[in-house]
């Protein structure tokens, strides 16, 4: 994933957090706000609850994949994914597709040719 399309800075995160426009399922917490730029952004937080630090990376690395392979789909939002507990005991199929419930609940997600 580009770092164009990444939110790292906190005041990012505080602005998209403060606009308290949130959807959930289980695994997944979806935040939203207006997009800053041309093309989607997010932000990814992963909680000390999850693991330790090479299993919060997996998960981290297994939502960017997802989402990388969402792009054409995604709309134009920032976005933060909140991971909850649980996520660190699936497998990749079973993250892509909670994700994607996720975001598709949150209107981030559009159905397009990719699944």
């Amino acid at each position: 994933m580009k770092k164009s399309y990444r939110i790292k800075s906190s005041q990012d995160f505080q602005r998209i957090l403060g606009k308290k426009d949130t959807f959930a399922n289980r695994k997944f917490v979806i935040y939203k706000d207006e997009a800053s730029e041309k093309h989607y952004r997010v932000g990814i937080s992963v909680g000390k609850k999850i693991g330790n630090a090479v299993t919060r990376n997996r998960v981290k690395r297994l939502v960017r994949h997802s989402l990388m392979e969402f792009s054409p789909n995604i709309e134009n939002f920032d976005f933060l994914v909140i991971v909850r507990v649980g996520v660190e005991d699936l497998d990749f199929t079973e993250i892509k597709k909670n994700l994607k419930h996720a975001l598709k609940h949150a209107e981030i997600y559009r159905d397009g040719d990719l699944s």
